[in-house]
């Protein structure tokens, strides 16, 4: 599959960290997406029913992030394709997470990146 759906900065709040006063936080992590889907039916028709919504895409993102702790960016990060490659019609998708200032001092971010296609147990 050649086609793409990008979605970079999504920014939501999620309940992630070992500890549980860090997880009780919610602070905001950034995540990426890319999501392989057959665009050609929506750049021919100019259909938003021929593509996936983003809209649903990033609801389904903050739900996972925030409606469930997670200890590891990984954890997040599976979580998150699980539910993308289960609800929508995606052959595969890529998820980055990145988590800001994880620990004191100059580390900006620390994060994932994951690809997950349909048929990885989807």
């Amino acid at each position: 599959m050649s086609d793409l759906i990008l979605l970079e900065g999504i920014e939501v709040p999620a309940a992630l960290g070992v500890s549980r006063a860090e997880r009780k936080m919610r602070r905001p992590v950034r995540i990426d997406l890319e999501l392989e889907c057959a665009l050609g039916p929506a750049g021919r028709t100019d259909r938003l029913a021929h593509t996936t919504d983003y809209g649903e895409i990033y609801r389904t993102v903050e739900e996972v992030a925030s409606g469930q702790e997670h200890r590891l960016v990984e954890a997040l990060a599976e979580r998150i394709a699980q539910a993308l490659l289960t609800r929508f019609p995606l052959e595969g998708c890529t998820v980055t997470v990145r988590k800001p200032t994880p620990v004191a001092g100059s580390l900006r971010f620390a994060g994932v990146r994951i690809r997950r296609r349909k048929g990885d147990g989807f």
